[in-house]
Parts: C-alpha cells; sequence; structure tokens
C-alpha cells in the first residue's frame, strides 16, 4: 500500500508542477503518467494490473474516451509479439536455447577475456528472439560458476545483462520498445520496415556495441585461462532438430520478404507470417505446445504493450505532445547530428529511472511533432533513435530488467554497476549517433 501512496503523491506532484506551464487537460495527464510510471517502477502492484489502468483512468480523467483507449490494446502489431513467443515457448519448452547458448559458448577462448565476449555475444543474440529477462535469468547461473573469483564474477554478469540489451533491439520483436515504433509508424503511416530491414539497421550498432562492451569489461583483467568452463555441447534430439528446421524456414522466409519488398516494391504481412508461423506450434506432429503452454505467455507484457500504445495515443490526441516539442524547439534548430545526440542522451539517461517502454511511449510522439518540419526520413531516423536509446541504459538496475536480475546476485554493488555503465551509456549514445548520421541515410 506504502507504494501506492508513493505513486499517488507524485502524481498529484507531478500535476501540481506541470499546471505551471500547461493547461489543466495537460497537466492531469502529465500527472497520470508520473502515476503510472511509479507504480511500474516501485512494483506496488502487478505489472498487468498497472498497464490496465489507463482504460479506467483516461476515461474517468477526460482524456480519452473507452473506445479509444481500448483499441490500442489489439494493435495488429501485438499478434507479431504473439507469434513470436508461442516461439519462444516451443525453444524454451525443447530446451533448444540451451543448445545454442552451449554451441555460442564453445566458439570463444577460455580467458577471462573470452568469456566477457562469449556470455555477451550469447545474450544479445539469444534476446533478439527470446525475453532478456529470460535469457539473463537463463545465463547468470552460468556467469556465476565459471569463477570463484567475485570481481571476475561482476564482470560475467555484467557481459551477461548489458548484452541482454544490447541484442534486444536486433529484430522487432527483441524488447516492447521496439514494438512501440513500429505500431506507431503504422498508426501514422509513415515508412514501415520489414523484419529483415530493422536487422539491417540495427546490425552495424549490435556490432560494434558487442565489440566495445565486452573490451570494456575486461581492460583491467589478466587475461588467464579458465578451466571450469565445459566443452560439452549437447546433441539435438529429434524434436530439437525439427523446431531447428521451422525456425531456418522463417528466418529464410522473411529475409525473402525483405528482398521482395527492395527489389519490387511488394511484400507480405510480416504479422500474419510470425502468428501463422506461432500457431504451427500447435498442429499434432510438427508443433510442440499444448494449450497448457500458454499459461507461460506473457499477457502482463501485452498489456503493457497497450499501455504505452495508449499514452501515445493520448499524448497525440490532447495536444500534449506537440506543446512539449513547441517548449523544447530549440532541438529543432540543431543540426541533424547533433539533434540526434541530444535526443539519445536524453532517452538514455531518462530512461534509467523508469520503464523503458513507458518512456518510449512519451518520447515517440513528442519527437514526431518534431520530425513533421523534417524530411520522412530523417523524420524516421529521429524516431528510430529515440527508440533505440530507450534500450540502451547501463547504469542502475531499475533501468532494465537485466540489470535487475544481475543485481539480485548480490555480488555487484551499485557503484560499480552505475561507474561501468556510464562509460558504457555515452558509448552507446555515441556509437547509436554516428551509425544513425552516418550509415542509416544509405538504407533506406
Amino acid at each position: 500500500m506504502r507504494g501506492i501512496v508513493i505513486a499517488v503523491v507524485i502524481g498529484l506532484a507531478f500535476f501540481a508542477l506541470a499546471l505551471l506551464g500547461f493547461t489543466m487537460q495537460h497537466a492531469t495527464l502529465i500527472g497520470l503518467v508520473a502515476f503510472l510510471v511509479t507504480l511500474w517502477t516501485n512494483e506496488a502492484m502487478p505489472l498487468g494490473a498497472v498497464s490496465i489502468l489507463p482504460i479506467l483512468l483516461f476515461p474517468i480523467f477526460g482524456i480519452l474516451d473507452t473506445s479509444s483507449v481500448t483499441a490500442n490494446y489489439s494493435k495488429s502489431i501485438i499478434f507479431l509479439f504473439l507469434g513470436g513467443f508461442m516461439l519462444a515457448i516451443a525453444i524454451e519448452k525443447t530446451g533448444l536455447h540451451r543448445y545454442f547458448s552451449a554451441k555460442l559458448l564453445s566458439f570463444f577462448p577460455k580467458t577471462a577475456r573470452g568469456i566477457i565476449y562469449a556470455l555477451a555475444v550469447t545474450s544479445a543474440l539469444l534476446s533478439s528472439i527470446l525475453s532478456n529477462t529470460t535469457i539473463t535469468l537463463m545465463l547468470m547461473p552460468i556467469a556465476l560458476h565459471l569463477s570463484e573469483e567475485t570481481r571476475l564474477k561482476v564482470r560475467f554478469l555484467l557481459a551477461t545483462a548489458y548484452g541482454a540489451s544490447i541484442g534486444g533491439i536486433f529484430t522487432p520483436i527483441g524488447t516492447p520498445p521496439n514494438l512501440i515504433l513500429m505500431g506507431f509508424l503504422e498508426e501514422h503511416h509513415l515508412p514501415q520496415l520489414t523484419f529483415g530491414e530493422w536487422m539491417l539497421f540495427m546490425l552495424p550498432i549490435v556490432i560494434l556495441m558487442l565489440l566495445v562492451m565486452p573490451w570494456l569489461l575486461s581492460l583491467d583483467l589478466k587475461n588467464k585461462k579458465l578451466d571450469e568452463m565445459s566443452e560439452h555441447t549437447p546433441e539435438l534430439t529429434a524434436p530439437q532438430k525439427r523446431l531447428y528446421g521451422l525456425i531456418v524456414l522463417l528466418a529464410l522466409i522473411l529475409f525473402a520478404n525483405t528482398f521482395l519488398k527492395q527489389l519490387f516494391g511488394i511484400a507480405m504481412n510480416e504479422k500474419l507470417i510470425l502468428l501463422g508461423f506461432g500457431l504451427l506450434m500447435f498442429v499434432p506432429k510438427i508443433g510442440f505446445l499444448e494449450w497448457e503452454d500458454t499459461r507461460s505467455m506473457p499477457y502482463e507484457i501485452i498489456f503493457l504493450f497497450g499501455a504505452g500504445f495508449s499514452i501515445a495515443a493520448a499524448f497525440g490526441a490532447t495536444g500534449l505532445a506537440a506543446e512539449i516539442a513547441h517548449k523544447l524547439a530549440f532541438i529543432s534548430q540543431l543540426p541533424l547530428f547533433w539533434m540526434l545526440v541530444v535526443v539519445a542522451l536524453f532517452v538514455t539517461f531518462s530512461t534509467e529511472v523508469t520503464s523503458n517502454t513507458a518512456l518510449t511511449s512519451i518520447a515517440i510522439p513528442i519527437f514526431y511533432e518534431f520530425s513533421k518540419n523534417m524530411p520522412q526520413m530523417e523524420g524516421t531516423i529521429l524516431l528510430m533513435v529515440a527508440t533505440v536509446a530507450a534500450s540502451y541504459a547501463f547504469m542502475l538496475p531499475i533501468a532494465t530488467p537485466p540489470n535487475a536480475i544481475v543485481m539480485s546476485s548480490r555480488v555487484i554493488s551499485i557503484k560499480e554497476m552505475a561507474t561501468i555503465g556510464l562509460k558504457l551509456n555515452f558509448i552507446g549514445i555515441t556509437v547509436l549517433s554516428l551509425v544513425a548520421y552516418f550509415i542509416w541515410p544509405y538504407l533506406f
């Protein structure tokens, strides 16, 4: 109950402060969002319950009517996530993720630096298709038992958590902010990216970050050999081979769809492709799932998407996004590169203390107002920078679920995470801004 009271107090404080520069409706919306963000942060109520609150609160306070709010909880982009998660459940049920982990880890030398790179790359690749929370939980015991030295344990855990955050941006389904942006682009009839195109845009960032982050973590470590790491890679079972084949087929279809769009300007609906493959997991003798398996489906994340879309819709419909954009108009006067840097700085450090999904939902409609006065390509790049920056917060435990999970090991101090994370924040901002400015324009 204490957490709810704190959320109410914070909401009222933001409402009162907002009245100094905004209309009553806008101040009310700011107060409600502060209330929701606080509840998401302090976990005074379950994530799913808090995420449904906009359906109740927005109509009561005259922000949006009920139909306008509930429509955000059934956007077509959510079914892309549903299909992806059905595949993820099948991967976990068959244990295929353990095979992937062992295989990837076996490619690296058994030294301190080699293991840090191995954990970071493994975490990143798996987190691009599975929940970064699940992957961090899965790899944390491995990271903890590879060495008895506390200092090495800390670096191994940070490599796991940071790798999960870095890899989450690689695919549209890797982390919620990605889907928030894709839903926003679709709703506002802006250029849509296919699954393959998204990966192509994110590939330079992921590669650079996976080169730099492990190097930073291993900078002051003696590169001694570790003998505790097992070389054993489990053999694939028949069900795992079948699922492996289906995943390869899905990847081929998605990449073929990207080439079709690039060469002929036609593309299949990827939401239907992902949902179709997800439902294939229930077909007897082909799939692997029973309906009972869907009990592990993170429905609270689906509601979180709905809440994010609702906040974005409210910021647009009430004109609050335009009003905030007007007050931040100085940013739009900057040259494009420095505009990208400022946006990345603002989003990265803001998301250290709040949900990256909630922050993305707020930031995208605000920066969309800037993009209206820019060439369409530059405007889309601006929104993509804001989205990626929301996933690149490395300083505090509350910034991302992977950070919180490795902190629960009680091996890492907040001071150490903040010290290393601050450097990585600035590296991430630099890499993101440079790639967005110098590479992305040539990929459109």
